[in-house]
């Protein structure tokens, strides 16, 4: 059995499969190859990429470049006492991918109205409010790219931005090439989804992997879109199919009872019903798809192990390891386990079918958050515990436990004068967390790659660190190297 210290020495993405480890690193680096290409010198911005990102229309875009104008002026606002709180969407870290969605900050020189005098932001270390005139309920970031979802009965309920090499974004037609599609969104543009009853149908939540999407509807099933070559979508495998310009968008509906929640991780799929049962797609070398085997599964199937009987509220993933919260408060995990995520019960760096955690002294957990190699749960009274490998969140000298260790509330906010401070929900990225506090408080610890803390520099953070937004935060995403905050404005 490998030492804990060799397994530290290991990469996240390390495969059993040479191509799939290929498809892995690519699309890690893909933002990063597009930042050093704009960055090069030449009057052509870039020479082909004019061919590969769309954008909205001029009009829009000379709107949104007046808002920024407007926004960096003072202003003096008079409010009713009935006056409406607005909702707010705000994004950082890297922006030339496009997940930011702000084309500006990639392109500055583009649109009716010459920004050629502006330089191009790679990287937004702070929140930055974008101006998207829709009521978002949902948000998700995956590896270089966003979807925004709304609850509205509007025939378009789901926008995406970013990198879109496996048409992870569905199919977004060139202008110059109408048989052709862009592999780069630069802006919130409109994916449309095969509904039957689109003016009844809503949609609920939205949830990104490193190459494929769910969107989960409240009466039409899930649909997927984007990479399917380890069966992520829960469609069939196609020998060598090509997935970028694709116009497939797949609908899953065979399920005992009504998906409650969808969670994508690396390059697998988890279902939630109203049934309390899970079920899983995808790849599954790491034991992530829980189903008692490694190979790939290209149908939902429900999960056994420890989780049989038992009612499932919530599960969370995002790399190769998956937890599941019980509605009595228990914690269950399977799949990846090479960082000591699933140590408690097993010494074993892979786990393919679910098991019980005996973590007796966290107390009832509400919600649990996965990322890449490190864990994170929420009790009921507004704790959080942290264990796996990495940055934690208490401080340099914490690397690596099997055993959850509790966050002090105090790092939340938590002081003489505001004893009853808590934190309210917590999210996970690939190699940073993120914690809401029922005071409207957002803070975020972990590797700031890019910027993706959104704190205002690039050093890494080793404990929670608020982030300050001209807006209250009701949610948030976090993705590889980027972030997306739901927000209310103040008054």
């Amino acid at each position: 059995m490998p030492s804990a210290r060799s397994r530290r020495g290991r990469s996240l993405f390390r495969r059993g499969v040479g191509s799939r480890r290929k498809m892995a690193l690519t699309a890690l680096a893909a933002g990063a190859r597009l930042g050093r290409w704009l960055s090069a010198p030449g009057p052509n911005l870039g020479g082909g990429l004019r061919r590969g990102h769309w954008t909205a229309a001029g009009h829009s875009r000379s709107r949104r470049e007046a808002a920024e104008t407007e926004a960096a002026a003072p202003v003096f606002q008079y409010v009713g006492e009935r006056a409406a709180r607005t909702d707010r969407i705000f994004v950082w870290g890297f922006s030339f991918s496009g997940a930011l969605g702000v084309p500006t900050f990639v392109l500055p020189g583009s649109g009716p109205e010459s920004r050629a005098g502006r330089p191009r932001r790679r990287i937004q270390p702070v929140p930055y409010r974008l101006e998207l005139d829709q009521k978002i309920s949902s948000a998700a970031c995956g590896y270089g790219f966003t979807l925004l979802s709304s609850k509205t009965k509007d025939i378009t309920k789901v926008w995406g931005m970013g990198l879109n090499k496996d048409s992870q974004l569905g199919f977004h037609r060139s202008r110059k090439d109408k048989g052709r599609g862009y592999e780069y969104v630069l802006e919130p543009s409109p994916i449309p989804l095969p509904l039957d009853r689109p003016q009844e149908t809503r949609v609920l939540q939205v949830s990104c992997g490193r190459a494929h999407s769910l969107v989960l509807t409240d009466s039409e099933g899930v649909f997927s879109m984007g990479n399917n070559s380890y069966g992520q979508c829960g469609r069939k495998v196609v020998e060598n199919e090509i997935y970028s310009e694709s116009h497939k968008i797949h609908r899953m509906q065979d399920f005992d009872g009504q998906v409650v929640q969808v969670a994508c991780g690396q390059d697998h799929s988890l279902f939630l019903t109203d049934k309390g049962q899970v079920y899983s797609c995808g790849w599954g070398a790491d034991g992530q798809t829980g189903l008692g085997h490694y190979s790939i599964t290209s149908v939902p199937t429900k999960l056994g192990g420890d989780l049989a009987e038992v009612t499932i509220v919530q599960v969370a993933t995002y790399g190769d390891c998956c937890l599941a919260v019980s509605a009595d408060g228990g914690l269950f995990g399977w799949g990846n386990s090479e960082y000591l995520q699933l140590a408690s019960v097993t010494d074993s760096t892979q786990v393919n079918v679910p098991r019980c955690l005996p973590f007796s002294d966290v107390g009832k957990v509400v919600q649990a958050a996965c990322g890449g190699t490190g864990c994170a749960v929420l009790n009921g009274e507004g704790h959080v515990f942290v264990w796996g490998y990495g940055i934690l969140g208490k401080g340099p000298n914490l690397v690596e436990t099997a055993v959850p260790e509790m966050i002090p509330p105090t790092l939340f906010g938590l002081t003489e004068s505001n004893p009853e401070v808590q934190v309210s929900r917590i999210r996970c990225g690939l190699s940073h967390f993120a914690a809401l506090t029922d005071r409207g408080e957002l803070f975020v610890w972990g590797k700031n790659i890019r910027g993706c803390l959104g704190i205002g520099r690039l050093e890494d953070q080793y404990f929670p660190w608020r982030v300050t937004m001209p807006g209250e935060p009701v949610d948030v995403a976090c993705g590889v190297d980027h972030m997306v905050t739901l927000a209310k404005s103040f008054i």
